[in-house]
């Protein structure tokens, strides 16, 4: 590898370019440019070409950035590891559960770091959530609770909002507890006359016992974007648009109010809204992917393995989904 490693994009569409952008700004990279062979697009991006020669793209790069629609990552990933070139894939890894096993055998074949943009993990909520639950905050995680709202966003069309959405919130929900999925079940609903679902509700069981609730859609008329961990010693609560931790602790306190005191629950006790160094997840997610690529170190980034285990548990949800679905008009 030279100096500076050499990284391109794969795809030119809202991801594409943003991730673009971050990579002309990266310390240690060179931006190489972009491959996208649809029609419109521009001929150069951030100064630098877009081509739709990919063969001639590859031959030239040290890693590359799939913001493809998804049904066509697992033709991309196949083309970056014949040609020896890392990969940063866009969420969801792959189209199903096969086309995402068969990338990580793939790169791990070839040797090579595969990394899934899981751009979740690297908000700073998030992430300062992860390490007070490492350091004991709230003791015993009882739930995790996320809320992922908002309108249609245009640019999806070839998945529903279990794939392009509750991604997120299975792949957190998993490494800020560092528990995996035992079951799931999902209601889904289809009322925006596309054929992928546009509703979700789902619950889950994750593996020490810790409930799960997930509700994500494409049909409310504000973004929201919530975690909240509820746990032994009181709960922690992420905004992720606005990159907020506030953590609430159980009371301690002791109450002569009749009427209160026979409730056996917890109480409310202290509010500690944390200062948090605020920078862009995109940016922290490819200086991370970077690291990975020069010292071979997967410890920081998502990687292939765990991109596929979430798309596993996205097609339960949709297939469990489909299972239980009535129509838009309800029953009589």
């Amino acid at each position: 590898m030279s100096a500076k490693l050499r990284a391109g994009v794969l795809g030119l569409g809202m991801m594409g370019r943003h991730h673009c952008r971050v990579l002309s700004n990266l310390d240690g990279v060179e931006f190489a440019g972009v491959y996208d062979p649809a029609e419109g697009v521009p001929n150069s991006v951030e100064g630098k070409p877009v081509t739709k020669d990919l063969e001639r793209f590859l031959s030239d790069l040290d890693y590359a950035v799939v913001a493809t629609p998804t049904v066509y990552h697992l033709e991309m990933g196949r083309a970056l590891a014949e040609h020896g070139v890392h990969a940063l894939i866009e969420k969801p890894v792959a189209h199903s559960t096969e086309a995402s096993r068969e990338l990580v055998e793939l790169f791990s074949s070839a040797g090579l770091i595969g990394g899934v943009g899981h751009i979740e993990r690297f908000n700073p909520a998030l992430q300062s959530m992860r390490t007070r639950l490492e350091d004991g905050w709230l003791g015993e995680i009882y739930q995790i609770a996320t809320r992922r709202q908002g309108p249609f966003p245009g640019r999806v069309a070839d998945v529903g909002v279990i794939k392009d959405l509750a991604t997120h919130d299975i792949d957190l929900t998993a490494w800020v507890s560092q528990q995996s999925y035992l079951s799931v079940n999902a209601r889904t609903a289809h009322r925006s006359g596309r054929p992928h679902e546009d509703m979700l509700v789902a619950i889950g069981t994750l593996s020490r016992g810790t409930i799960a609730s997930h509700t994500v859609n494409w049909l409310t008329p504000f973004k929201e974007r919530t975690t909240i961990v509820t746990g032994e010693k009181g709960a922690l609560v992420a905004d992720t648009l606005t990159a907020d931790l506030t953590y609430f602790e159980n009371g301690v306190g002791t109450s002569t109010w009749t009427g209160v005191t026979t409730f056996r629950g917890v109480s409310e006790g202290d509010v500690i809204r944390f200062a948090l160094d605020k920078k862009e997840p995109l940016m922290t997610e490819h200086e991370a992917f970077r690291d990975a690529v020069i010292s071979r170190d997967t410890s920081e980034i998502v990687t292939l393995k765990q991109g596929a285990d979430v798309v596993e548990i996205a097609e339960k949800l949709v297939a469990d989904g489909l299972a239980h679905r009535i129509s838009n008009k309800g029953t009589k």
